[in-house]
């Protein structure tokens, strides 16, 4: 089984208020270096026998994001027990 994991993110231009708001607490923990934060999303797809890469960027495009906003990556991970949490 091999899994593609789909990673939708704002794109540069827009404006990303969640990143913001993580941006301006960050120095009241004390973390004074951080210049910018973005917010995304990763959607893990599962695919029984080969990733279906095509397939995977339909579903992207059509689902997942929206590509008016939106940037999206498509990475394959062949084996899910060797990722760390």
């Amino acid at each position: 089984m091999a899994r593609v994991v789909v990673d939708v993110m704002l794109k540069p231009e827009i404006l990303d208020p969640q990143g913001q708001a993580v941006a301006n607490a960050l120095p009241r923990l004390g973390v004074d270096n951080v210049s910018s934060v973005r917010i995304g999303r990763r959607i893990e797809i599962e695919f029984a026998g080969a990733p279906d890469l095509d397939r995977a960027r339909e579903i992207a495009d059509k689902l997942l994001a929206n590509p008016v906003i939106e940037d999206f990556t498509i990475n394959v991970h062949e084996d899910a027990a060797a990722e760390v949490a």
